[in-house]
């Protein structure tokens, strides 16, 4: 999907405004950027709360692409010497990945113009700047489910109390977590056995109990529209998507919180972006806090900027991930786990599911 905005402005990043974007001017025909996200409510929510806003206040035509998290499509370009993705919207593990195969841009922090330590997350990622802190949860339909839902990540597991379809992520990230903890791991141990051959094993043995009765989604739109189908019983989803649901759409979506798996959304820049320059005046823009603020109107993810927290309308705080009654029993997921072993578990997830 495309989409074009073009309008005209000046440009403040917290409160400083920038020489070089201070004049109003019509967008020239190098004033355009090219920037990917993953689509459906949260690409709306980045759509109001920076590409809008941003291109009203520079000009610079903002061409939106969607993608669903696919690395090999960046490392194409890169390889291929012709990058026409300028900034793009990676998770945690493909942030770490990327940067490792050396397809995207080291950030220059100086250019984001915000101190790094003002990112939850910040220091861990070379190539990437924190956007939001979302979390991957199990949601159910409380019209369907009025003797109540699941409560705890191994009802996923249980076919007996919870007969019917669940819909997973076509992802071992954050499944092969959960079947670790359903199977008895403590949270705190749960990358210490997957880092095993052994935990490896245990993991995918947990999720056979399932298998069969698993609908694989791929693009986060899948989740809610399953269950609004009564596709599936129970489906894991990221939990802005059910927030939207039920905001927008008057469904009555409950999200369980027990193992949410916290993760982050990063602003990256692939390798060799011709349009560096003004990638980086785009990422200062989104990352400064009130924008990120903004964005929580459309969508409760907990903002990457610190800053920002402050500016949050306290009625949407207690939505967000973040909120303390959310994190009570809350998986931070590994970055650093993902980027090292990923490549290598994804494999084993394709080979496991074509059996």
């Amino acid at each position: 999907m495309k989409k074009t905005l073009m309008l005209a402005g000046a440009l403040t990043v917290a409160g400083v405004t920038l020489a070089l974007l201070a004049p109003a001017k019509p967008a020239l025909a190098g004033d355009q950027l090219n920037v990917t996200s993953w689509g459906g409510a949260y690409q709306m929510s980045q759509r109001k709360a920076y590409f809008e806003p941003y291109a009203k206040e520079t000009g610079t035509k903002i061409t939106e692409e969607e993608y669903n998290g696919e690395i090999a499509k960046i490392r194409a370009m890169v390889e291929a010497k012709s990058v026409n993705w300028d900034v793009v919207d990676v998770d945690s593990g493909r942030a770490i990945q990327g940067c490792a195969e050396g397809v995207l841009e080291t950030i220059d922090w100086a250019k984001v113009g915000i101190d790094r330590s003002k990112f939850t997350g910040g220091d861990l990622y070379d190539c990437a700047v924190p956007t939001i802190l979302f979390a991957t949860v199990i949601a159910y339909d409380k019209d369907k489910l009025p003797n109540g839902g699941p409560t705890k990540i191994a009802d996923l597991f249980d076919l007996q109390k919870f007969p019917g379809k669940r819909a997973l992520q076509k992802d071992p990230a954050v499944n092969l977590e959960w079947a670790l903890i359903a199977d008895g791991v403590a949270i705190s141990d749960v990358y210490k056995v997957l880092g095993t051959p052994e935990g490896v094993d245990r993991a995918f043995k947990k999720l056979d109990t399932i298998k069969k009765d698993v609908v694989w989604w791929e693009a986060g739109a899948q989740p809610p529209q399953l269950l609004a189908d009564g596709s599936v019983v129970m489906t894991s989803s990221w939990n802005g998507r059910i927030y939207d649901a039920n905001k927008n759409s008057g469904k009555h979506f409950e999200i369980m919180w027990d193992a949410q798996a916290l993760d982050w959304d990063l602003w990256a820049i692939p390798k060799g972006d011709p349009r560096i320059d003004d990638a980086y005046k785009f990422i200062a823009y989104a990352s400064s806090a009130g924008p990120q603020a903004e964005q929580t109107h459309w969508i409760p993810y907990g903002p990457g900027n610190k800053d920002a927290i402050p500016k949050v309308d306290p009625a949407i705080l207690s939505s967000l991930p973040t909120a303390p009654d959310h994190m009570t029993n809350a998986l931070l997921t590994s970055p650093e786990f993902w980027g090292d072993k990923g490549e290598d578990l994804r494999q084993r997830f394709t080979a496991w599911l074509a059996q």
